[in-house]
């Protein structure tokens, strides 16, 4: 028996806490992995919460309408054995954007062009 803890991530920028909305699972019932688990509000908007794990639930750590710090555990999720998740817990993954997104790609810079000769260059008058 494995279980593992999923604590409330980072769910944006600046933000330090989210308002439990509503479980969409309950103990004992078998989630499977990025099954919604539940929905929380934030000072920004609702968001519904994946499941890092695929398991069973052991046990729901917060009730709704409570106010729950980042980092705070929420669920507990009995793995049976399986192997770690796809995403380590010391990553901070942003909700909906997903720890497997490509990396974003930076444009190459042409290296600047030699100066072509033109022999001496000669003033011109003013005019």
């Amino acid at each position: 028996m494995t279980v593992h803890e999923f604590r409330l991530p980072d769910l944006g920028e600046g933000l330090t806490d989210a308002e439990l909305l509503s479980w969409a699972v309950t103990v004992g019932e078998t989630v499977a992995l990025n099954q919604v688990i539940a929905e929380v509000e934030t000072a920004k908007a609702a968001v519904e919460l994946p499941s890092p794990f695929s398991g069973v639930v052991a046990e729901l750590l917060a009730e709704p309408g409570d106010v729950v710090p980042v980092g705070a555990p929420l669920i507990r999720v009995d793995t049976g054995g399986a192997p770690e998740p796809a995403v380590p817990q010391a990553d901070s993954v942003l909700v909906g954007y997903g720890p497997g997104a490509p990396p974003a790609t930076r444009r190459t810079r042409r290296p600047p062009s030699p100066p072509t000769p033109s022999g001496p260059a000669t003033p011109r008058p003013a005019a």
